[in-house]
Protein backbone atom coordinates (compact mmCIF):
# COMPACT_ATOMS: atom_id res chain seq x y z
CA UNK A 1 0.00 0.00 0.00
CA UNK A 2 1.46 3.28 -1.09
CA UNK A 3 0.60 6.84 0.66
CA UNK A 4 1.04 10.21 -0.22
CA UNK A 5 1.66 12.65 2.94
CA UNK A 6 1.99 16.15 1.99
CA UNK A 7 3.64 18.77 4.39
CA UNK A 8 1.57 21.43 5.96
CA UNK A 9 3.92 24.01 5.54
CA UNK A 10 6.71 24.66 3.10
CA UNK A 11 10.29 22.68 4.16
CA UNK A 12 13.58 22.85 4.00
CA UNK A 13 15.12 19.75 2.12
CA UNK A 14 17.19 18.80 4.87
CA UNK A 15 14.04 18.81 7.30
CA UNK A 16 12.05 16.92 4.06
CA UNK A 17 14.88 14.13 4.90
CA UNK A 18 14.26 14.35 8.61
CA UNK A 19 10.36 13.59 8.08
CA UNK A 20 11.29 11.01 5.73
CA UNK A 21 13.37 9.41 7.60
CA UNK A 22 10.80 9.59 10.39
CA UNK A 23 7.71 7.95 8.68
CA UNK A 24 10.16 4.93 7.69
CA UNK A 25 11.13 4.22 10.60
CA UNK A 26 7.38 4.46 12.05
CA UNK A 27 5.35 2.44 8.91
CA UNK A 28 3.96 -0.67 9.50
CA UNK A 29 4.72 -3.31 7.19
CA UNK A 30 3.12 -3.25 4.46
CA UNK A 31 3.06 0.55 4.16
CA UNK A 32 5.08 2.55 2.33
CA UNK A 33 4.99 6.08 2.50
CA UNK A 34 6.53 9.23 0.25
CA UNK A 35 6.95 12.76 2.20
CA UNK A 36 5.87 15.50 -0.55
CA UNK A 37 7.00 19.31 0.59
CA UNK A 38 3.67 21.49 -0.36
CA UNK A 39 5.88 23.66 -2.60
CA UNK A 40 6.50 27.25 -1.73
CA UNK A 41 3.76 28.99 -2.17
CA UNK A 42 2.48 27.88 1.37
CA UNK A 43 3.66 29.43 4.58
CA UNK A 44 7.01 28.89 6.43
CA UNK A 45 5.25 27.95 10.15
CA UNK A 46 1.48 27.30 11.49
CA UNK A 47 1.68 30.69 13.74
CA UNK A 48 -1.36 32.57 13.07
CA UNK A 49 -4.77 31.94 11.95
CA UNK A 50 -3.83 33.05 8.21
CA UNK A 51 -1.04 30.78 8.08
CA UNK A 52 -3.30 28.34 8.58
CA UNK A 53 -5.98 29.03 6.84
CA UNK A 54 -3.36 29.83 3.56
CA UNK A 55 -1.59 25.98 4.55
CA UNK A 56 -5.36 24.78 4.23
CA UNK A 57 -5.25 25.75 0.44
CA UNK A 58 -2.00 24.72 -0.59
CA UNK A 59 -2.83 21.55 1.02
CA UNK A 60 -5.69 21.34 -0.73
CA UNK A 61 -4.30 21.99 -3.70
CA UNK A 62 -1.22 19.33 -3.58
CA UNK A 63 -3.28 16.52 -3.22
CA UNK A 64 -6.19 17.31 -5.64
CA UNK A 65 -2.59 17.38 -7.66
CA UNK A 66 -1.23 14.17 -6.86
CA UNK A 67 -1.80 12.07 -9.69
CA UNK A 68 -2.36 8.16 -9.71
CA UNK A 69 -0.75 5.81 -8.32
CA UNK A 70 -1.15 6.03 -4.19
CA UNK A 71 -3.68 4.04 -2.26
CA UNK A 72 -4.45 7.08 -0.15
CA UNK A 73 -2.84 10.35 1.18
CA UNK A 74 -3.09 12.22 4.61
CA UNK A 75 -1.60 16.08 5.41
CA UNK A 76 1.68 15.76 7.59
CA UNK A 77 -0.14 17.58 10.57
CA UNK A 78 -2.04 16.68 12.96
CA UNK A 79 -4.42 20.00 12.47
CA UNK A 80 -5.42 17.59 9.31
CA UNK A 81 -5.62 20.99 7.08
CA UNK A 82 -7.92 20.03 3.68
CA UNK A 83 -8.69 16.37 5.31
CA UNK A 84 -13.12 16.66 5.42
CA UNK A 85 -14.94 16.72 8.45
CA UNK A 86 -17.44 14.47 7.28
CA UNK A 87 -17.23 10.85 5.55
CA UNK A 88 -15.94 11.34 1.72
CA UNK A 89 -15.25 9.62 -0.59
CA UNK A 90 -12.90 11.81 -2.90
CA UNK A 91 -10.95 9.71 -5.81
CA UNK A 92 -7.88 9.44 -3.96
CA UNK A 93 -9.13 8.80 -0.32
CA UNK A 94 -7.85 11.19 1.93
CA UNK A 95 -7.18 10.60 5.77
CA UNK A 96 -6.51 12.88 8.96
CA UNK A 97 -3.70 11.88 11.32
CA UNK A 98 -5.64 13.90 14.41
CA UNK A 99 -9.14 12.54 12.90
CA UNK A 100 -7.80 8.39 13.52
CA UNK A 101 -5.91 9.03 16.55
CA UNK A 102 -8.06 11.04 18.54
CA UNK A 103 -11.25 9.00 17.24
CA UNK A 104 -9.66 5.95 18.32
CA UNK A 105 -9.06 6.84 21.69
CA UNK A 106 -12.76 8.48 21.65
CA UNK A 107 -14.07 5.06 20.42
CA UNK A 108 -12.60 3.68 23.46
CA UNK A 109 -13.39 5.71 26.16
CA UNK A 110 -10.41 7.30 27.08
CA UNK A 111 -10.38 11.07 27.78
CA UNK A 112 -7.86 12.98 26.78
CA UNK A 113 -5.78 15.98 26.20
CA UNK A 114 -3.20 17.71 23.83
CA UNK A 115 -0.13 20.16 24.05
CA UNK A 116 0.58 21.78 21.04
CA UNK A 117 3.32 24.34 20.46
CA UNK A 118 2.05 28.12 19.83
CA UNK A 119 -1.34 29.52 20.46
CA UNK A 120 -2.65 29.31 16.88
CA UNK A 121 -2.26 25.76 16.39
CA UNK A 122 -3.90 25.41 20.17
CA UNK A 123 -7.12 27.35 18.95
CA UNK A 124 -7.35 25.46 15.46
CA UNK A 125 -6.78 21.87 17.44
CA UNK A 126 -9.61 22.51 19.90
CA UNK A 127 -11.87 23.47 16.50
CA UNK A 128 -10.69 20.08 14.42
CA UNK A 129 -11.58 18.33 17.93
CA UNK A 130 -15.33 20.10 17.81
CA UNK A 131 -15.83 19.69 14.42
CA UNK A 132 -14.99 15.88 14.48
CA UNK A 133 -17.64 15.71 17.39
CA UNK A 134 -15.03 14.40 20.03
CA UNK A 135 -15.46 17.32 22.70
CA UNK A 136 -17.27 14.88 25.18
CA UNK A 137 -13.51 13.00 25.36
CA UNK A 138 -11.51 16.29 25.43
CA UNK A 139 -10.55 17.60 28.31
CA UNK A 140 -8.28 20.55 26.35
CA UNK A 141 -5.03 21.96 24.88
CA UNK A 142 -2.27 23.21 26.77
CA UNK A 143 0.75 25.28 24.75
CA UNK A 144 4.54 24.32 25.32
CA UNK A 145 5.07 28.01 23.65
CA UNK A 146 7.93 26.65 21.74
CA UNK A 147 9.69 27.69 18.95
CA UNK A 148 9.49 25.86 15.33
CA UNK A 149 13.16 24.60 15.31
CA UNK A 150 12.09 22.57 18.62
CA UNK A 151 10.03 20.23 16.34
CA UNK A 152 13.54 18.75 15.34
CA UNK A 153 14.80 18.48 18.47
CA UNK A 154 13.57 15.76 20.58
CA UNK A 155 15.44 16.49 24.11
CA UNK A 156 13.65 20.24 24.10
CA UNK A 157 10.31 19.52 22.73
CA UNK A 158 10.07 16.59 25.46
CA UNK A 159 11.85 18.31 28.53
CA UNK A 160 8.83 20.98 27.53
CA UNK A 161 5.80 18.27 28.60
CA UNK A 162 6.35 18.24 31.92
CA UNK A 163 3.72 20.68 33.70
CA UNK A 164 1.44 20.74 30.44
CA UNK A 165 0.77 16.99 31.13
CA UNK A 166 0.23 17.37 34.64
CA UNK A 167 -2.10 20.05 34.37
CA UNK A 168 -4.62 17.65 31.54
CA UNK A 169 -4.01 14.53 33.57
CA UNK A 170 -5.60 16.85 36.81
CA UNK A 171 -8.19 17.83 34.57
CA UNK A 172 -8.79 14.15 33.84
CA UNK A 173 -7.16 13.39 30.90
CA UNK A 174 -5.42 9.64 30.92
CA UNK A 175 -3.86 10.58 27.70
CA UNK A 176 -2.52 13.31 26.15
CA UNK A 177 -2.17 13.62 21.85
CA UNK A 178 1.65 15.22 21.10
CA UNK A 179 0.39 17.74 18.71
CA UNK A 180 2.83 17.82 16.32
CA UNK A 181 3.28 14.96 13.39
CA UNK A 182 6.93 15.16 13.11
CA UNK A 183 8.18 14.87 16.76
CA UNK A 184 9.34 11.81 18.55
CA UNK A 185 7.85 10.90 21.78
CA UNK A 186 10.45 9.78 24.95
CA UNK A 187 9.19 7.40 27.49
CA UNK A 188 8.64 9.67 30.05
CA UNK A 189 7.46 9.14 34.12
CA UNK A 190 3.85 11.56 33.38
CA UNK A 191 0.90 11.23 35.29
CA UNK A 192 -0.74 10.61 31.23
CA UNK A 193 0.71 8.43 28.45
CA UNK A 194 2.09 10.57 25.39
CA UNK A 195 0.46 9.33 22.05
CA UNK A 196 2.39 10.03 18.98
CA UNK A 197 -0.57 10.47 17.08
CA UNK A 198 1.08 9.87 13.72
CA UNK A 199 2.57 6.22 15.27
CA UNK A 200 -1.09 5.59 15.97
CA UNK A 201 -2.78 6.79 12.76
CA UNK A 202 -0.26 4.56 10.53
CA UNK A 203 -1.15 1.66 12.68
CA UNK A 204 -4.67 1.98 12.26
CA UNK A 205 -4.35 2.71 8.26
CA UNK A 206 -2.59 -0.36 8.10
CA UNK A 207 -4.73 -2.29 9.79
CA UNK A 208 -7.77 -0.92 8.04
CA UNK A 209 -6.07 -2.29 4.76
CA UNK A 210 -4.94 -5.47 6.02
Amino acid sequence: MRALAVTPIHLPPEEIRRRQERYDRLAPPGLTIALRDVGPAAPKTLDTGESVRASEREVAAALAAAGDGWDLAFPDCVLDPSVPDAVAEPSLPVHGLLKLSAGYLAAKGVRFGAVVRNDAIAEEFAKRIAAYRLTEYFVGVRVLDLPFSAIAETETWNAALGTAVGELAASGATAVLNGCSAVDVEPADLPARIVDPTELALRLLAVEER
